[in-house]
């Protein structure tokens, strides 16, 4: 067997450096096909060196520079003048399919044998274990000539050997690449050996333990929006589409490498516009496949839609085997930028997976007698969908503890029978809802639970309105008036009543649901006139539709007495909620909440009708919806709020401050510090107190 002189072998050797730049021309990243190696009879003589065995797929039309290039580059070399007695790294590759990790690993191997840096290279696509054995088997056949054996189980063996460093011979500078590893257990066994001038890159989905411990992970991710813009400017030349264009146009593809590839082919083949194709993702009739071009570029073998079907197949049979799959039904029809772990495992997303289980046997039980899964099997099925790297998952930031990419979610959506996604939307909203603190302290995760709200209802609403709507869309509006969003709850109404008028007519309970709810958080923004005319309507229409004794219609009527004392008209307000009371005490009964509420608002009203400041009864009456309702209830603290800026306002400063302040730790306890109640009482406090914020005595008032 020849080899090369030391001069030459020395020259440009990526792997005696401290750290060698790869980064020569673009990296696209789109996934490159596959090339299967298959076993031939041994040639008569071994191959001279340097020699090359297998193929390297082709380098991508357009193909960009990443960070990734440079990261592999640092990831396999390593430095110093002890290069020959140091054991060399592996590095494992892993990523969602279509992020580049065969065009990365393929571009660093074209690179060292390019610039003289490898004796033997050898190209493995590594999708099973019988393809790994031919392919050693071949190389064993080359690399040992007539030495080797025959059959490709000891043939592959050999070639292993052969890897192995041996005293007193010259070591070869070599590099393995399994690419597209789709189990670990294939490589059991078949790993190439330790090695001072020999690598081993292996590209895979897979983000296991016995992948990666003890290695070097290369973890990648989409490119870029800038390197996703670029590739569309340059794969799309030298036709000029409008730069936002192109920004929308990777931000709908989520910046995946091999989306923006099959885009730009698609472009180019039918003339479409990049609006147009914007307009054709857009609409949920048009399934994904149907967005790819007749032929693929760049030898890519799959769709962005078929990419990821296998994944879904091996997650499925990790286990807790049959709960991948619907557990990534349910995330594909949420927010892809974050899914609270605690909608996952709630009670109704238990429940569906009971019911859906891939695996379940004809034997089994019927779906509404099923038991919820365990929380903990659905942390399972979280982790087997991040082993395949389909999802990310953060257990360390709960309320955005899942991400999904939006393309992945496009693809399984597109999978589902009409009455599969309706199962599916209707048990995700079921979650949402469930998850919704009913005091919501906690102001991310319920952001969060809106963005997953308003992510659901873009790709169900039609599901959410059937066969009543769901009071999860309410309960995302709800959220943003208590938040202090009282501008954005009223456009939400308005819009979700622009729906409801719609599908339902205006008569119907849901439309003046939200009518009354628009009303509500117009108030709260400071539109009393506007809020009192919209809110008389609704009494008149529940009375009408209703009747007078429902309990919606008492809840008109009470926020109607309620804006008319806030309006300035505090007698009037006071013979509102006289009248209001015996009609709630009759129908709901004297112990009722909503009596007590009724019975304190009118003595309120009353009491600032004829002395502008609230009586021992009334303070009497706080305390008493304090031991109805409960000392943390968020309107027991409201009306300890209003009583302790009343007591201000009539001349006793220091007992409202000294009132405040024991209420603002209990907001702060129950509501958290930035919650509006607590801001609202944080304010009057300083302002009774006369120190810094007393400028604040409008927000006080």
């Amino acid at each position: 067997m020849t080899r090369q002189s030391d001069e030459s072998a020395s020259q440009e050797n990526p792997f005696e450096s401290d750290v060698v730049d790869f980064r020569h021309g673009t990296f696209h990243g789109s996934v490159a096909g596959k090339i299967q190696n298959d076993h031939y009879a041994a040639p008569r003589s071994p191959a001279s060196w340097p020699h090359q065995v297998g193929t390297i797929p082709p380098q991508a039309t357009c193909f960009r520079d990443r960070a990734e290039i440079s990261r592999l580059s640092r990831a396999l070399a390593v430095g110093g003048t002890a290069v020959v007695t140091q054991v060399a790294p592996a590095a494992v590759v892993v990523g969602l399919g279509g992020v580049g990790k065969t065009q990365l690993a393929a571009h660093y191997a074209r690179t060292c044998w390019q610039i003289g840096g490898l004796d033997v290279l050898v190209w493995l696509t590594a999708t099973s274990r019988s393809a790994v054995t031919s392919g050693y088997a071949q190389a064993a056949a080359e690399l040992l000539g007539s030495a080797a054996p025959q059959d490709p189980h000891q043939a592959a063996a050999a070639f292993l050997a052969w890897l192995e460093p041996k005293s007193g011979q010259p070591a070869s500078r070599w590099l393995v690449v399994l690419d597209n590893v789709t189990d670990p257990g294939d490589l059991n066994g078949l790993w190439p050996p330790d090695s001072p001038r020999g690598r081993t890159l292996v590209t895979t989905r897979r983000q296991e333990a016995a992948l990666t411990i003890g290695r070097r992970v290369i973890d990648v991710g989409v490119f870029t929006p800038g390197e996703a813009v670029a590739y569309l400017i340059a794969a799309l030349a030298p036709r000029a589409e409008p730069r936002v264009q192109l920004v929308r146009l990777a931000d709908d593809l989520g910046h995946l490498p091999l989306a923006l590839s099959q885009a730009a082919a698609y472009l180019t083949d039918t003339g479409l516009t990049a609006a147009e194709y914007r307009q054709m993702l857009a609409d949920r009739t048009v399934r994904l496949r149907d967005a790819a071009p007749d032929s693929l570029p760049d030898s890519q073998v799959h769709t962005v839609a078929a990419s990821w079907s296998l994944s879904i197949e091996h997650a499925d049979l990790l286990r807790p085997a049959g709960l991948s799959h619907p557990l990534l039904m349910l995330a594909s029809l949420l927010d892809a930028n974050g899914i609270p772990e605690a909608v996952l495992t709630s009670s109704p997303a238990r429940a569906y997976l009971a019911c859906h289980h891939t695996f379940r046997a004809a034997a089994d039980p019927p779906a509404e007698h099923q038991e919820p899964v365990p929380a903990r099997d659905v942390l399972h099925a979280l982790t087997a969908l991040r082993r395949v790297s389909l999802i990310q998952h953060t257990p360390a930031a709960p309320e955005t503890a899942v991400r999904v990419h939006q393309l992945t979610q496009r693809a399984v959506r597109d999978t589902l029978t009409s009455d599969q996604l309706g199962r599916a939307a209707r048990a995700a909203a079921d979650a949402l809802l469930d998850a919704w603190p009913e005091v919501a302290r906690d102001t991310a995760l319920t952001r969060v639970l809106r963005g997953n709200t308003t992510a659901l209802n873009a790709c169900a609403e039609e599901i959410l309105h059937q066969p009543k709507t769901h009071a999860v869309l309410f309960r995302a509006g709800r959220s943003l008036g208590e938040a202090g969003h009282f501008t954005e709850a009223c456009a939400y109404f308005r819009d979700l009543i622009k729906v409801l008028t719609s599908r339902r007519g205006p008569d119907h309970p849901r439309t003046i649901a939200a009518r009354y709810r628009l009303a509500h958080w117009q108030g709260e923004a400071g539109d009393i006139a506007g809020a009192t005319s919209l809110l008389a309507d609704v009494v008149a229409d529940r009375i009408r539709l209703l009747g007078a004794d429902h309990p919606d219609t008492f809840a008109s009527r009470h926020d109607f007495a309620r804006l008319r004392g806030t309006a300035g008209d505090a007698a009037g307000a006071a013979t509102a909620f006289a009248e209001l009371l015996p009609d709630v005490e009759r129908v709901l009964g004297p112990d009722h909440p909503g009596a007590f509420t009724t019975r304190l608002n009118r003595a309120w009203w009353q009491d600032m009708a004829e002395n502008g400041t609230p009586s021992e009864t009334t303070a009497g009456l706080v305390a008493d919806l304090a031991r109805v309702l409960g000392t943390d209830h968020p309107q027991a603290l409201g009306a300890r709020l209003d009583l302790a800026h009343a007591q201000g306002k009539a001349g006793d400063a220091v007992g409202a401050a000294s009132a405040l302040a024991t209420l603002l730790h209990d907001l702060t306890r129950v509501l958290g510090p930035n919650h509006p109640q607590t801001l609202r009482a944080r304010a009057k406090l300083a302002h009774w107190q006369g120190g810094p914020g007393s400028g604040n005595a409008q927000a006080a008032t």
